[in-house]
Protein backbone atom coordinates (compact mmCIF):
# COMPACT_ATOMS: atom_id res chain seq x y z
CA UNK A 1 0.00 0.00 0.00
CA UNK A 2 1.30 3.32 -1.07
CA UNK A 3 1.96 6.09 1.24
CA UNK A 4 -0.86 8.39 2.38
CA UNK A 5 0.68 11.63 0.76
CA UNK A 6 -1.39 13.86 -1.31
CA UNK A 7 -0.23 15.25 -4.80
CA UNK A 8 1.35 18.20 -4.73
CA UNK A 9 0.39 20.98 -6.63
CA UNK A 10 3.25 23.51 -6.71
CA UNK A 11 6.66 23.04 -4.89
CA UNK A 12 9.26 25.44 -4.33
CA UNK A 13 12.51 24.71 -2.73
CA UNK A 14 15.24 27.22 -1.70
CA UNK A 15 18.87 25.46 -0.62
CA UNK A 16 19.94 27.43 2.64
CA UNK A 17 23.09 25.14 3.32
CA UNK A 18 25.45 23.27 0.78
CA UNK A 19 29.21 23.24 0.08
CA UNK A 20 28.64 24.85 -3.27
CA UNK A 21 27.76 28.38 -3.70
CA UNK A 22 26.51 28.72 -8.10
CA UNK A 23 25.83 32.00 -9.60
CA UNK A 24 26.73 31.55 -13.50
CA UNK A 25 26.02 28.52 -14.66
CA UNK A 26 22.91 28.07 -17.25
CA UNK A 27 20.20 26.14 -14.90
CA UNK A 28 16.99 24.63 -16.13
CA UNK A 29 13.85 26.20 -16.44
CA UNK A 30 12.35 26.49 -12.94
CA UNK A 31 15.83 27.00 -11.54
CA UNK A 32 16.72 30.25 -10.26
CA UNK A 33 20.49 31.50 -8.99
CA UNK A 34 20.71 33.12 -6.22
CA UNK A 35 22.21 36.69 -7.40
CA UNK A 36 19.02 36.88 -9.53
CA UNK A 37 16.77 36.64 -6.58
CA UNK A 38 18.57 39.27 -4.09
CA UNK A 39 19.23 41.73 -7.82
CA UNK A 40 14.83 41.44 -8.55
CA UNK A 41 13.35 40.42 -5.60
CA UNK A 42 15.14 41.47 -2.49
CA UNK A 43 14.80 45.03 -2.89
CA UNK A 44 18.70 45.77 -3.33
CA UNK A 45 20.91 48.53 -1.78
CA UNK A 46 21.46 51.57 -4.37
CA UNK A 47 24.78 53.37 -5.02
CA UNK A 48 24.34 56.52 -3.43
CA UNK A 49 26.25 58.12 -6.73
CA UNK A 50 25.57 55.83 -9.82
CA UNK A 51 21.46 54.53 -8.51
CA UNK A 52 22.44 51.39 -9.56
CA UNK A 53 21.70 48.28 -7.35
CA UNK A 54 24.50 46.78 -5.87
CA UNK A 55 25.84 43.27 -5.66
CA UNK A 56 25.91 43.15 -1.66
CA UNK A 57 28.17 40.45 -1.21
CA UNK A 58 28.61 40.76 2.80
CA UNK A 59 24.89 39.70 2.84
CA UNK A 60 24.92 37.06 0.42
CA UNK A 61 24.67 33.48 1.50
CA UNK A 62 28.11 31.52 2.33
CA UNK A 63 28.66 27.84 2.00
CA UNK A 64 29.38 25.36 4.67
CA UNK A 65 29.63 21.88 4.93
CA UNK A 66 26.47 20.16 5.23
CA UNK A 67 22.76 20.66 3.85
CA UNK A 68 19.67 22.14 4.22
CA UNK A 69 16.95 23.04 2.37
CA UNK A 70 13.84 25.29 2.82
CA UNK A 71 10.57 23.21 1.21
CA UNK A 72 7.13 24.73 0.65
CA UNK A 73 4.34 22.84 -0.38
CA UNK A 74 0.78 23.43 -1.91
CA UNK A 75 -1.57 21.01 -2.48
CA UNK A 76 -4.60 23.28 -3.24
CA UNK A 77 -3.75 25.36 -6.31
CA UNK A 78 -5.57 28.06 -4.22
CA UNK A 79 -5.05 26.87 -1.12
CA UNK A 80 -2.90 27.04 2.39
CA UNK A 81 0.82 26.33 1.41
CA UNK A 82 3.33 24.82 4.00
CA UNK A 83 6.96 25.57 4.68
CA UNK A 84 8.99 22.66 6.11
CA UNK A 85 12.95 22.70 6.89
CA UNK A 86 14.77 19.95 6.12
CA UNK A 87 17.67 19.40 8.16
CA UNK A 88 20.06 22.96 9.18
CA UNK A 89 23.69 22.61 8.19
CA UNK A 90 26.16 22.08 10.03
CA UNK A 91 26.44 25.10 12.83
CA UNK A 92 24.75 28.05 14.19
CA UNK A 93 26.73 31.12 11.66
CA UNK A 94 25.54 29.35 8.16
CA UNK A 95 22.09 28.83 8.70
CA UNK A 96 21.70 32.38 10.72
CA UNK A 97 23.19 34.15 7.45
CA UNK A 98 21.29 32.25 4.33
CA UNK A 99 18.22 32.89 6.34
CA UNK A 100 18.30 36.59 6.85
CA UNK A 101 20.22 36.28 3.19
CA UNK A 102 17.18 34.60 2.00
CA UNK A 103 14.73 36.40 3.70
CA UNK A 104 12.45 33.42 5.26
CA UNK A 105 10.13 34.25 6.88
CA UNK A 106 10.83 32.42 9.53
CA UNK A 107 7.26 32.47 11.69
CA UNK A 108 5.93 30.46 8.79
CA UNK A 109 8.26 27.46 9.21
CA UNK A 110 6.03 24.66 10.71
CA UNK A 111 8.67 21.59 10.99
CA UNK A 112 12.27 20.89 10.52
CA UNK A 113 12.90 17.68 9.54
CA UNK A 114 16.23 15.88 10.76
CA UNK A 115 17.16 13.37 8.08
CA UNK A 116 19.70 12.10 10.60
CA UNK A 117 21.87 12.35 13.48
CA UNK A 118 25.18 13.88 12.12
CA UNK A 119 26.18 17.53 13.43
CA UNK A 120 26.89 18.39 9.74
CA UNK A 121 22.51 18.66 9.53
CA UNK A 122 21.71 19.33 13.09
CA UNK A 123 23.96 22.41 14.27
CA UNK A 124 22.17 24.46 13.50
CA UNK A 125 18.46 23.49 14.59
CA UNK A 126 18.79 25.18 17.65
CA UNK A 127 19.91 28.88 15.85
CA UNK A 128 17.35 28.25 13.69
CA UNK A 129 14.62 28.12 16.64
CA UNK A 130 15.95 31.04 18.49
CA UNK A 131 15.53 33.04 15.67
CA UNK A 132 12.40 31.92 14.62
CA UNK A 133 11.41 32.89 18.52
CA UNK A 134 13.21 36.43 18.03
CA UNK A 135 11.07 37.05 15.24
CA UNK A 136 7.50 36.32 16.08
CA UNK A 137 8.76 38.01 19.21
CA UNK A 138 9.98 41.22 17.33
CA UNK A 139 6.49 40.37 15.09
CA UNK A 140 4.17 40.56 18.13
CA UNK A 141 5.59 43.53 19.83
CA UNK A 142 5.40 45.44 17.09
CA UNK A 143 1.84 45.01 15.91
CA UNK A 144 -1.57 46.92 17.31
CA UNK A 145 -2.97 43.10 16.82
CA UNK A 146 -4.72 42.09 19.87
CA UNK A 147 -2.34 39.09 21.47
CA UNK A 148 -5.32 36.38 21.44
CA UNK A 149 -5.74 37.00 17.34
CA UNK A 150 -1.75 37.18 16.58
CA UNK A 151 -0.26 33.68 17.33
CA UNK A 152 1.78 31.09 15.54
CA UNK A 153 2.10 27.29 16.15
CA UNK A 154 5.26 26.52 17.73
CA UNK A 155 8.02 24.34 15.44
CA UNK A 156 8.15 20.94 15.57
CA UNK A 157 11.41 18.98 15.04
CA UNK A 158 11.06 15.84 13.87
CA UNK A 159 13.35 13.32 14.96
CA UNK A 160 14.41 9.64 14.52
CA UNK A 161 13.95 8.51 18.36
CA UNK A 162 17.60 7.12 18.58
CA UNK A 163 19.80 9.39 19.35
CA UNK A 164 23.43 9.01 20.03
CA UNK A 165 25.64 9.98 22.13
CA UNK A 166 28.44 10.75 19.65
CA UNK A 167 29.34 9.54 16.75
CA UNK A 168 32.63 9.88 14.99
CA UNK A 169 35.21 8.49 12.23
CA UNK A 170 37.54 6.03 12.87
CA UNK A 171 39.67 4.38 9.51
CA UNK A 172 40.72 1.51 9.91
CA UNK A 173 39.84 1.04 13.48
CA UNK A 174 41.47 4.36 14.31
CA UNK A 175 39.57 6.84 16.04
CA UNK A 176 40.85 10.32 14.16
CA UNK A 177 37.88 12.49 15.12
CA UNK A 178 34.59 12.59 16.85
CA UNK A 179 32.00 15.12 15.19
CA UNK A 180 30.14 17.92 17.13
CA UNK A 181 27.59 16.66 19.81
CA UNK A 182 23.79 16.55 18.32
CA UNK A 183 21.39 18.49 20.22
CA UNK A 184 19.72 17.20 22.67
CA UNK A 185 15.95 16.77 22.95
CA UNK A 186 15.90 19.39 26.54
CA UNK A 187 17.67 21.85 24.34
CA UNK A 188 15.28 22.03 21.55
CA UNK A 189 11.88 22.26 24.05
CA UNK A 190 14.12 25.09 25.44
CA UNK A 191 13.76 26.75 22.43
CA UNK A 192 10.07 26.54 22.04
CA UNK A 193 10.80 23.51 19.36
CA UNK A 194 8.15 20.42 19.82
CA UNK A 195 9.87 17.37 19.97
CA UNK A 196 8.54 14.48 17.69
CA UNK A 197 10.05 11.22 17.42
CA UNK A 198 9.30 9.03 14.71
CA UNK A 199 11.25 5.24 13.41
CA UNK A 200 8.26 4.77 10.60
CA UNK A 201 7.30 6.47 8.01
CA UNK A 202 4.81 9.29 8.13
CA UNK A 203 3.59 12.50 6.08
CA UNK A 204 3.69 15.63 7.57
CA UNK A 205 2.72 19.19 5.66
CA UNK A 206 -0.93 18.59 5.53
CA UNK A 207 -0.22 15.03 3.72
CA UNK A 208 2.25 16.56 1.15
CA UNK A 209 5.54 15.22 2.28
CA UNK A 210 6.38 11.84 3.23
CA UNK A 211 9.30 11.04 5.69
CA UNK A 212 11.00 7.66 5.80
CA UNK A 213 10.96 5.23 8.21
CA UNK A 214 14.59 3.17 8.05
CA UNK A 215 15.78 2.70 4.71
CA UNK A 216 15.85 -1.27 3.91
CA UNK A 217 19.53 -1.78 2.38
CA UNK A 218 19.49 -4.04 -0.06
CA UNK A 219 22.13 -2.59 -2.90
CA UNK A 220 25.36 -4.57 -2.57
CA UNK A 221 27.43 -2.17 -3.38
CA UNK A 222 26.43 0.30 -1.18
CA UNK A 223 28.05 -0.70 2.27
CA UNK A 224 27.30 2.92 4.58
CA UNK A 225 29.75 5.44 5.62
CA UNK A 226 33.30 3.21 6.00
CA UNK A 227 34.81 3.94 9.19
CA UNK A 228 31.92 5.32 11.02
CA UNK A 229 31.79 4.48 15.02
CA UNK A 230 29.12 5.33 17.82
CA UNK A 231 30.11 5.50 21.62
CA UNK A 232 28.28 3.11 23.37
CA UNK A 233 28.77 2.03 26.91
CA UNK A 234 31.97 4.09 27.32
CA UNK A 235 33.56 2.37 24.51
CA UNK A 236 33.82 3.18 20.76
CA UNK A 237 31.88 0.73 18.29
CA UNK A 238 31.59 0.60 14.68
CA UNK A 239 28.34 1.95 13.01
CA UNK A 240 28.95 2.21 9.28
CA UNK A 241 24.93 1.64 7.99
CA UNK A 242 23.72 4.84 10.23
CA UNK A 243 20.12 3.16 10.52
CA UNK A 244 18.81 6.42 11.47
CA UNK A 245 19.02 8.25 8.03
CA UNK A 246 15.58 9.56 6.76
CA UNK A 247 14.75 10.99 3.62
CA UNK A 248 11.74 12.54 2.77
CA UNK A 249 9.81 12.52 -0.91
CA UNK A 250 7.04 14.39 -2.06
CA UNK A 251 4.62 13.16 -5.53
CA UNK A 252 4.23 16.33 -7.76
CA UNK A 253 1.23 16.00 -10.10
CA UNK A 254 2.21 15.34 -13.52
CA UNK A 255 6.47 14.92 -12.24
CA UNK A 256 6.22 12.63 -10.21
CA UNK A 257 8.41 11.66 -6.72
CA UNK A 258 10.83 14.42 -5.64
CA UNK A 259 13.10 12.52 -3.37
CA UNK A 260 15.48 14.74 -0.74
CA UNK A 261 18.60 12.50 0.43
CA UNK A 262 20.33 14.73 2.43
CA UNK A 263 23.44 12.57 2.71
CA UNK A 264 22.81 8.64 1.34
CA UNK A 265 24.69 6.56 3.70
CA UNK A 266 21.65 4.21 3.08
CA UNK A 267 23.18 4.33 -0.42
CA UNK A 268 21.23 6.63 -2.91
CA UNK A 269 20.40 3.83 -4.84
CA UNK A 270 18.67 2.19 -1.68
CA UNK A 271 16.80 5.50 -1.07
CA UNK A 272 15.53 5.34 -4.65
CA UNK A 273 14.20 1.99 -4.90
CA UNK A 274 12.24 2.33 -1.31
CA UNK A 275 10.96 5.11 -2.82
CA UNK A 276 9.73 3.80 -6.21
CA UNK A 277 8.67 0.59 -4.40
CA UNK A 278 6.44 2.55 -2.36
CA UNK A 279 4.74 5.50 -4.05
CA UNK A 280 5.35 3.66 -7.66
CA UNK A 281 5.30 6.56 -8.82
CA UNK A 282 8.17 7.80 -11.34
CA UNK A 283 11.08 10.23 -10.15
CA UNK A 284 11.08 13.67 -11.04
CA UNK A 285 14.45 14.75 -9.03
CA UNK A 286 16.89 13.50 -6.81
CA UNK A 287 17.80 16.26 -4.51
CA UNK A 288 20.91 16.21 -2.02
CA UNK A 289 24.37 14.55 -0.88
CA UNK A 290 25.12 11.07 -2.97
CA UNK A 291 28.16 10.50 -0.36
CA UNK A 292 30.71 9.16 -3.44
CA UNK A 293 33.15 11.53 -2.49
CA UNK A 294 35.71 9.96 -0.48
CA UNK A 295 38.20 7.86 -2.09
CA UNK A 296 37.32 4.75 -0.48
CA UNK A 297 34.31 5.31 -2.39
CA UNK A 298 35.14 6.06 -6.02
CA UNK A 299 34.23 2.07 -7.15
CA UNK A 300 30.55 2.63 -6.13
CA UNK A 301 30.20 5.91 -8.53
CA UNK A 302 30.36 3.65 -11.99
CA UNK A 303 27.11 1.49 -10.57
CA UNK A 304 25.63 4.23 -8.54
CA UNK A 305 25.62 6.37 -12.15
CA UNK A 306 24.18 3.43 -14.35
CA UNK A 307 20.97 2.91 -12.28
CA UNK A 308 20.35 6.37 -12.83
CA UNK A 309 20.88 7.24 -15.45
CA UNK A 310 19.95 3.45 -17.78
CA UNK A 311 18.68 1.06 -14.88
CA UNK A 312 15.61 3.30 -13.21
CA UNK A 313 13.14 3.93 -16.23
CA UNK A 314 11.80 6.64 -16.96
CA UNK A 315 15.08 7.92 -15.67
CA UNK A 316 14.98 10.78 -13.33
CA UNK A 317 14.63 14.19 -14.94
CA UNK A 318 16.90 15.98 -12.87
CA UNK A 319 19.31 14.91 -10.36
CA UNK A 320 20.77 17.65 -7.83
CA UNK A 321 24.02 16.27 -6.77
CA UNK A 322 25.05 18.33 -3.55
CA UNK A 323 26.69 18.49 -0.23
CA UNK A 324 28.85 15.22 -0.31
CA UNK A 325 28.26 13.77 -3.68
CA UNK A 326 32.13 14.99 -5.11
CA UNK A 327 33.25 16.03 -8.16
CA UNK A 328 34.02 12.75 -10.14
CA UNK A 329 30.18 11.74 -9.03
CA UNK A 330 29.51 15.40 -10.48
CA UNK A 331 31.79 14.65 -13.25
CA UNK A 332 29.99 11.02 -14.28
CA UNK A 333 26.77 11.91 -13.62
CA UNK A 334 27.06 15.16 -16.10
CA UNK A 335 28.60 12.73 -18.52
CA UNK A 336 25.43 10.51 -18.24
CA UNK A 337 22.63 12.48 -17.82
CA UNK A 338 23.43 15.85 -19.55
CA UNK A 339 21.66 18.81 -18.64
CA UNK A 340 19.70 16.28 -16.18
CA UNK A 341 22.13 17.16 -13.61
CA UNK A 342 22.12 20.39 -12.51
CA UNK A 343 24.54 22.08 -10.32
CA UNK A 344 22.58 23.20 -7.43
CA UNK A 345 24.06 25.00 -4.43
CA UNK A 346 23.35 27.49 -1.38
CA UNK A 347 20.74 30.43 -2.49
CA UNK A 348 19.27 28.71 -5.46
CA UNK A 349 15.76 28.38 -5.60
CA UNK A 350 13.93 25.63 -7.58
CA UNK A 351 10.23 25.95 -8.39
CA UNK A 352 8.37 22.60 -9.72
CA UNK A 353 4.89 23.27 -10.58
CA UNK A 354 1.95 19.77 -11.42
CA UNK A 355 0.56 19.36 -14.83
CA UNK A 356 -2.77 17.73 -14.10
CA UNK A 357 -3.01 16.86 -18.08
CA UNK A 358 0.33 15.27 -17.78
CA UNK A 359 -0.79 13.26 -14.60
CA UNK A 360 -3.28 10.86 -16.77
CA UNK A 361 -0.16 9.50 -18.44
CA UNK A 362 2.00 8.68 -15.42
CA UNK A 363 3.10 5.41 -15.65
CA UNK A 364 4.25 3.41 -12.81
CA UNK A 365 8.46 3.36 -13.02
CA UNK A 366 10.81 0.05 -13.28
CA UNK A 367 14.34 -1.33 -12.41
CA UNK A 368 16.01 -3.24 -15.00
CA UNK A 369 18.50 -5.50 -13.68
Amino acid sequence: MPPLTKLVDKLTITFLVDNNIEWFTQLPPGFTHEVKQHLTEHDPPLDPVTGAPLLDFENYCCGAHGFSALIETQVDGNGESHLTLFDTGPESRSIARNVASMEVPLERVERIILSHWHSDHSGGILSFLGLRRDCIKDISESTTIPTEEFTYAPCVVDLHPDRPIARGIAPNGKLIGQLNPDPTFEEIKALGGVVETHKEGHAVADGAIWVSGEIPRATEYEQGLLGAVRFVNKEWVPEEHIMDERYAAIDVAGKGLVIFSACSHAGIVNVVKDAVNKFKRPVHMVIGGLHLATPDLTDRIAPTVDFLANKLRPAPTYVLPMHCSGFKAKVALEHALGEGCVPAGTGIRVEVSGDWKAEKTLFAPTIGT
